[in-house]
Formats: C-alpha cells, sequence, structure tokens
C-alpha cells in the first residue's frame, strides 16, 4: 500500500517556502551580552594565599590528577544502569513466577554541529524471564535495544528535518492514545518499565514546518512500525479462538506488512495557538497498530488497513489545564462493519482536567470513549456463543501525584477504570532519588476484572510489583 510519495512531501517544502516566517526571537532579558562578574571579581585575579606565591611554574606529569573520563569525550554523554525485578501476585500457569528480572545498561551520545544534531541512544539488557537474547531491532527483543539513531538538521529557517530511529508522540492524552499513532510497547508498560519506554522508536522520516498562520508536521515511515502489542510470551491475554486467557502456550502469529515503501505510513499534525489554547488537527494513514484482524484462512492475526482523522485543544482554564480530543478510526478493510474478524471502525473521544490541589499535590482526570460504527452489523456477523463487545466502551483515569522532601521523593498513583466493562487497572509508584545519581523505585501493576473478555479483565493474571536501583551518570559539553 502506497501511502504518500516524496514528491508530495517536496511540494509541502516548497508551499512553506513560499510563506516562511523567522523564528521567534528570544524573551526579553536573554538576548544581550553575558552578565557580569560579582563585585570584586571584574578585575584582578585574587592573590594566593602567603606560602604559594612560590610554587613552580609547572607541576610536574607525574603529579596531575587524572582528568574525568567523561570530561574528555568530545560529544553529550548520558547514560545510566538499572536493576528492575517483579514478580507477579497470583499463580498463572501459563507464565513465569517472575514478571521482570531485567539489568539494563542505558547509552546515549548526541553531538552538534552549526545547524546538524546527531542522536544515538540505546540499552544493553539481560532479560532471563523472556530469555530471548538475539537481537530483533523491530520488537526491542535481545541484548540490545537501539532507542535512537538520527540526525536533525535545518535546511531552512522555517523547516527541520529529522531522518533515523527516533521517539515520537503528539496529542494530548494522559496514558491514552487516540491521535498518536506512532508504536507503544504494551508489554514494557504492563510489567513495570520506566514509563519512558511505553513508546516504542519508528524508523522514520520526520518534516517539521513552521509559518505565521500555522505549523505543519510530517512523519512519513516507509515500512510499518508496529506496536510492541501483547502476544502471550510475557503477558497472558484473552484469545476469543481459544474461549480463554492462554500466554505462552498459545502466542500471538502474525501476518505483519513489511515491505518498504509499499506498506508505508503517513502522520500530519497541523497546529496553532489560538490565543492560549493549543488547537490540532491530525491525519494518519496506515495500519491498526495491533493486530485487530484474522486471515480466516491461515489463522494469522493481521493489521487490518486504517485511517484516523482527528483534531484536539488543549490551554488553561480555572486554574488548571483543560484538554480535549477527538479522532474517527476508519477501519477500511471492513467498511461495513459485518466481519467479525476485523476491528470495526469507531470515534473515540477524550476530555481531561489537571490542576493542583495543593501545595506539591497534583490531580488530573479524564473520561474516555470508544464508540463502535455498525454495532449491528456485527452483532450480527458474530459466531453463535461468542461474546459480544458494547457499543459504547468508557473508561475514567485518575492521576494523583505529590511531591516531598524538596521534590526527592515521588508518590503517585493512576488508576484506569471502566464502568462499562466492570474493570481497570491500578499503577501505584514510590520514586526516591537518593542523590544526583542513584535513584530507587517501586511499583505495581493491579488489574482486575469480572470477565476474560474485557480489555483489563483479561489481563487479572499478570498482577505484579516490582522494585528498581538505578544508577544515572551523564556529560554535557
Amino acid at each position: 500500500m502506497r501511502q504518500v510519495t516524496l514528491s508530495t512531501i517536496c511540494l509541502l517544502l516548497l508551499y512553506a517556502n513560499a510563506a516562511g516566517a523567522e523564528e521567534p526571537s528570544l524573551p526579553p532579558g536573554l538576548g544581550g551580552s553575558e552578565p557580569s562578574l560579582p563585585a570584586g571579581l571584574g578585575a584582578n585575579e585574587p592573590a594566593l594565599p602567603a606560602g604559594l606565591d612560590d610554587l613552580p611554574d609547572k607541576i610536574p606529569a607525574n603529579d596531575t590528577a587524572a582528568p574525568d573520563w567523561k570530561e574528555s569525550l568530545p560529544f553529550d554523554f548520558t547514560g545510566y544502569t538499572e536493576t528492575r525485578l517483579g514478580t507477579r501476585l497470583q499463580r498463572d500457569a501459563t507464565q513465569k513466577t517472575a514478571s521482570m528480572g531485567e539489568a539494563r545498561l542505558y547509552l546515549g551520545a548526541t553531538k552538534s554541529w552549526e545547524g546538524m544534531t546527531a542522536n544515538l541512544t540505546g540499552n544493553f539488557l539481560y532479560d532471563p524471564v523472556l530469555d530471548r537474547h538475539n537481537v530483533e531491532l523491530e520488537s526491542g527483543e535481545g541484548w540490545f535495544d537501539l532507542r535512537e539513531a538520527n540526525l536533525l538538521f535545518r535546511p531552512t529557517d522555517f523547516s527541520d528535518i529529522k531522518v533515523g530511529r527516533q521517539i515520537l508522540t503528539w496529542g494530548t492524552g494522559d496514558l491514552v492514545f487516540i491521535n498518536d499513532l506512532f508504536p507503544k510497547d504494551w508489554n514494557s508498560f504492563f510489567i513495570g518499565r520506566d514509563e519512558e519506554y511505553l513508546k516504542a522508536p519508528s524508523d522514520a522520516l520526520k518534516i517539521a514546518l513552521f509559518h505565521d498562520i500555522a505549523n505543519l508536521d510530517i512523519v512519513y515511515t516507509p515500512r510499518f512500525d508496529s506496536d510492541r502489542f501483547i502476544d502471550g510470551r510475557r503477558i497472558s491475554y484473552f484469545n476469543q479462538n481459544a474461549g480463554n486467557i492462554v500466554g505462552r502456550n498459545m502466542p500471538v502469529f502474525v501476518d505483519k506488512p513489511s515491505r518498504w515503501f509499499d506498506d508505508d505510513e503517513i502522520a500530519l499534525r497541523l497546529y496553532r495557538m489560538i490565543n492560549t489554547y493549543e488547537t490540532a488537527l491530525y491525519y494518519y494513514g496506515g495500519y491498526w497498530k495491533s493486530p485487530n484482524g484474522q486471515d480466516a484462512v491461515s489463522g494469522l492475526f493481521t493489521f487490518p488497513v486504517l485511517s484516523v482523522y482527528g483534531v484536539s485543544m488543549r490551554g488553561p482554564l480555572a486554574g488548571g489545564i483543560a484538554n480535549a480530543e477527538l479522532g474517527y478510526y476508519d477501519s477500511r478493510d471492513d467498511s461495513s462493519g459485518n466481519n467479525p474478524l476485523i476491528r470495526n471502525s469507531e470515534w473515540r473521544l477524550l476530555v481531561g482536567y489537571e490542576r493542583e490541589l495543593l501545595s506539591e499535590f497534583t490531580g488530573s482526570v479524564q473520561y474516555y470513549l470508544e464508540r463502535m460504527e455498525n454495532h449491528d452489523a456485527y452483532r450480527a456477523g458474530l459466531p453463535a456463543g461468542v461474546f459480544a463487545k458494547d457499543k459504547n466502551r468508557h473508561v475514567v483515569t485518575v492521576r494523583l501525584t505529590k511531591l516531598l522532601m524538596n521534590q526527592n521523593l515521588i508518590l503517585s498513583l493512576f488508576n484506569f477504570y471502566s464502568p462499562s466493562d466492570k474493570d481497570g487497572y491500578i499503577r501505584p509508584q514510590i520514586n526516591y532519588k537518593l542523590d544526583d545519581n542513584w535513584t530507587l523505585e517501586t511499583g505495581g501493576n493491579l488489574f482486575f476484572g469480572k470477565r476474560n473478555e474485557t480489555f483489563f479483565g483479561q489481563f487479572k493474571d499478570n498482577s505484579n510489583v516490582y522494585v528498581s536501583v538505578r544508577y544515572g551518570f551523564l556529560r554535557k559539553l
């Protein structure tokens, strides 16, 4: 499937060139010269203490302190080591008792030149739970996971281009995504890895065009990047064919679109400020990011063709920040909605609000709706005895965050609850920063539900708790 051509991108660049605008100036007070030294330090250097003014001009080489190895690097360098351990809270015959047992080394390097920046980040990982050590960059499995390998440059004063492996995100939701159709790693999220690993990398070209009227982001992915979806090898799930919860005994096998420049994706975001509100229009052309179809002959799970059209708004309201987002998911392989093997088209709505409740104590709430199109046709096409989804799925989320001990201790709680499915998911977390290098964390992923067939209910045997110890180090040019 061909979603976009490079000529289309070139035409968009030419359009922006005709109406290009300059970058905004620095805020008042930041555009002048460097500040002067404090009084008393602007003249001669202070004299050495008595007894030290007769030292030799040069110190012998063998008495020189060894320089910090990070200071000798010609690029910005960041990194950390981490051990993260987790265990299930109940027995699951299809999975190991340990939910996580990882040793991780994260390394990142950034090098900037005039008008150009290169980024390279990756994780060296030992994971005895999944116990798959061959490197697979698409799924993130193995002893090395490449997170970023990209080049960012500015060909004109009204455009930025980033090409290569990168982490992409947009939209207004907090852990709820409508118009963000970039890949997610749901396995990482549900076992308790750091929240940053919910976002999986994309191999893409991103073009950002700036104009006084509006800004335009174009993301072209030449080969489909799916979610790192739940496949049973680490998280058990409900299998409709088996009519039961399965795991390692019945992993998901897929027929994934994988042809370069044919099975591609295009994502667009047109955005601007209207008064104090950031508004945006979105388009996505590609595939369902997780397998939401099945081939009747082979039995393989598939990624049906998908187009998404959306809008969002975010800005201040009543002492806090409000957001709203809407998207229409056009499932193009089943426009009539009567094929039970392909997910129907649907509307998705999100509204949210966040504000500080007390000093260093913030709270937020979101309401999320999935409304299925052609629900009657969907029910008519289901085989007898198969669980039927409701036309409307409602989800409410609440996040509470408290900062203590000079913000070195963070207590947080995130709760998903679906009143229509009568299921939910709770994420408690405690994070304590011992010093500039050491961080301790503990938390959990707690699932509940009355039925195995509902989204969160299917994961109830995967409830787990975890602990982690991280040592971070960094160096900036």
